[in-house]
């Protein structure tokens, strides 16, 4: 009899773990089956109400006014070739313009110190501290209106005696390869300068990016 009941709980018992075995692996089974056949929730792309059409992109490039000193003298000697007039630009803790004035059958050596002030489109104006003219003591006004008419300036640069100042078109620049710089800040006694380069990508090849051409990347990720 007692036999007997050992052999019944032993099989109770591993009638218990059958069963416990089988409901696992029967909600395994619906479980697997569940995540393979539950809906795919369809991704929402940006409508192209949000979406710019862009046709160019932008890059800060910085850079010392060493670099930038280098750069604005050999741009300043290409104009200057075959002329007889002499200037160049020295970026210290301000912008120093030095050169000479003709004055009669003479030239006179000329000295301007500027404040570069960048302004919000990316231009740039060049605002008089001190300006000499050799030994000869003249208002600055007209110093500066000797200057605008006969010193070589490139298109893009304006000399206004009136406000004392000189204003650098950068933005009009003609750079070849279509590319538009400004100037995003200019920090001389911090030797901290930034440039803005405006790259169109109808320079490099590439297609417009509007709303169709950007949902068809989003698509195919």
């Amino acid at each position: 009899m007692r036999e007997r009941l050992r052999r019944l709980k032993k099989i109770n018992k591993w009638k218990k773990l059958f069963i416990g075995l089988f409901t696992l692996n029967i909600l395994l089974i619906i479980i697997v089956l569940s995540l393979i056949f539950w809906p795919v929730s369809n991704n929402e792309y940006p409508s192209s109400n949000h979406i710019d059409e862009q046709e160019s992109s932008e890059f800060i490039i910085r850079t010392t006014k060493q670099n930038l000193n280098s750069l604005v003298n050999a741009y300043t000697e290409k104009l200057l070739e075959g002329t007889n007039h002499h200037y160049r630009i020295a970026l210290e803790e301000d912008v120093h313009l030095m050169g000479e004035l003709p004055v009669f059958s003479s030239t006179v050596p000329l000295s301007v110190r500027l404040e570069p002030l960048v302004q919000p489109n990316g231009d740039l104006i060049l605002k008089q501290k001190s300006i000499s003219v050799g030994l000869l003591e003249l208002p600055n006004k007209k110093i500066m209106e000797y200057m605008g008419r006969y010193l070589p300036m490139p298109e893009w640069v304006t000399i206004n005696p009136e406000e004392q100042e000189i204003y650098v078109a950068v933005t009009d620049m003609d750079i070849q390869g279509n590319f538009h710089v400004s100037v995003e800040n200019i920090d001389l006694e911090a030797n901290n300068i930034a440039l803005k380069l405006n790259v169109p990508y109808e320079t490099l090849g590439i297609q417009q990016l509007n709303s169709e051409s950007l949902r068809g990347l989003y698509e195919e990720d």
